[in-house]
């Protein structure tokens, strides 16, 4: 199994944004540079979930340049993301003949690590 070099980490935790939803614009993103990482996320029709990912994304980034403070941005690479599904809201909506029906409402955790590469 080969060795990551992790540069960077974020984590957004408690999005309110079901993790089904938030995976599927992950997946656009994962293994890419975090330039073209970006312009996906930007030009994706999934508006809430680009939005809470490109967060956490420029977050990383910033994480990056922090910790290392002459690290090239643009050799800078997704290596891992997930979804993790957080707590779930539990909520009452009013049914017929009196009775309740359950609303859940979902939260997820988005994990980014990024990695430095050379060249794209």
């Amino acid at each position: 199994m080969d060795e990551k070099n992790i540069v960077a980490q974020a984590v957004t935790k408690y999005a309110r944004m079901s993790p089904q939803k938030c995976r599927l614009v992950t997946d656009l993103i994962r293994e890419r540079f975090v330039g073209e990482a970006l312009t996906i996320l930007h030009f994706s029709k999934k508006k809430k979930a680009s939005a809470i990912t490109e967060k956490t994304l420029r977050s990383a980034i910033a994480n990056a340049q922090q910790k290392v403070p002459n690290i090239d941005v643009d050799n800078l690479f997704v290596s891992e993301i997930f979804v993790n599904a957080g707590p779930t809201w539990k909520r009452w909506k009013a049914a017929p003949m009196g009775r309740a029906a359950r609303i859940l409402k979902r939260t997820s955790h988005v994990h980014i690590y990024l990695e430095e590469r050379k060249g794209k």
